[in-house]
């Protein structure tokens, strides 16, 4: 577990410093409180979604450090120092991302509970990878689980967001 000097300790809870959709906060939280506990019990931030709580799901997808992390599995104390970003993250005020828009244009959720984790994980191949093949994109969003559709409409999505985002450069 690495957490900066600033770390102060009370008991068995730290306050930690972390950046979260663009925002610093300064949280105390425990040391075995999961990141995803922090962010939806403490932040108010419900789209990240508790699964399977055993990191076989990807519902519970955010970034952290710009990179798709799974939160049921990671430690809040362990985002002191780290910049966070949820599915509440990704719009612009009323505009949503272009991944959010494809999702809602090419029908990419069913019943939504999966969508956060899909769509945090299809932003973070989307800004490795600008122009993934289908395969790419199925490859990436492996460890997605859905049970509401076969995923066509959601690597449709992701396609269809990289052209945007494509096109936008």
């Amino acid at each position: 577990m690495s957490t900066t000097s600033n770390t102060l300790e009370k008991g068995n809870k730290k306050v930690i410093g972390v950046t979260v959709n663009g925002d610093l906060r300064e949280l105390l939280v425990t040391s075995n409180q999961t990141a995803l506990s922090v962010l939806r019990d403490q932040l108010g931030l419900t789209g990240t979604k508790y699964g399977c709580g055993t990191g076989d799901c990807c519902a519970c997808s955010v970034l952290i450090n710009s990179k798709p992390v799974l939160s049921c599995l990671t430690l809040g104390v362990d985002l002191d120092g780290c910049e966070v970003t949820t599915i509440e993250g990704l719009a612009e005020g009323n505009n949503l991302h272009p991944v959010q828009d494809s999702f809602v244009k090419k029908g990419g959720a069913q019943c939504g509970f999966c969508t956060p984790g899909m769509i945090i994980t299809i932003k973070s191949l989307l800004d490795e990878n600008s122009d993934p093949s289908e395969q790419e994109v199925r490859q990436y969003l492996r460890g997605n689980l859905c049970r509401c559709t076969g995923y066509t409409k959601i690597v449709d999505a992701a396609l269809d967001a990289a052209k945007t985002m494509k096109g936008a450069h």
